[in-house]
């Protein structure tokens, strides 16, 4: 049986336990983490949060996706049009990239549509006009459809001229990256 990668929903700040049970269970997962900077009265301190709140992805057949929902701590799977809403390999391989090259994360909701209009890049991935791209003030964002959400960081280098930004949904930032 081939295996997917699925957004397991999950009670209110019980991502990383869900995530640790699943480890256990030698399942694959991920649970994307991100830095938010909490100022108190003297100091600040820096936490790493889950990026997505309630989302746990695991990678699993469509015969495990019934007990997924059996764990504690779950609630169900995210679905799409009545059917568990599959996450695209390079989505999720994009999520790790940029997780990795960036930090503090904002995520804002996208609308998702079953008629957007979708173009072939590198013959594997399908993605819409403006899934990546660099924005003035050295803001990267990249669009997430299957999940209907669009990523936003702030660059950390001093150029993004000398830094090739490329999250496998889409290659082409030759117009953006020479503004």
């Amino acid at each position: 049986m081939q295996k997917n990668w699925y957004a397991v929903y999950t009670r209110p700040h019980c991502e990383k336990r869900v995530a640790s049970f699943l480890t256990k269970r030698k399942i694959e997962n991920f649970c994307p983490l991100n830095d938010r900077k909490i100022k108190s009265f003297r100091r600040s301190k820096i936490l790493q949060e889950p990026l997505f709140r309630s989302y746990v992805f695991v990678y699993i057949t469509f015969a495990e996706v019934a007990w997924l929902k059996q764990i504690g701590g779950v609630i169900n799977i995210l679905y799409w049009r009545s059917e568990p809403a599959v996450i695209k390999q390079d989505e999720i391989d994009a999520i790790k990239e940029f997780t990795n090259d960036h930090r503090y994360i904002e995520l804002s909701r996208e609308q998702v549509s079953i008629h957007d209009v979708a173009r072939v890049v590198d013959n594997a991935s399908y993605s819409r006009e403006g899934d990546v791209f660099i924005v003035k003030n050295k803001m990267v964002k990249i669009s997430l459809p299957s999940l209907g959400y669009t990523m936003m960081a702030k660059m950390e280098d001093e150029s993004i001229f000398g830094r090739e930004v490329s999250y496998k949904i889409r290659s082409g930032l030759n117009n953006e990256t020479q503004q």
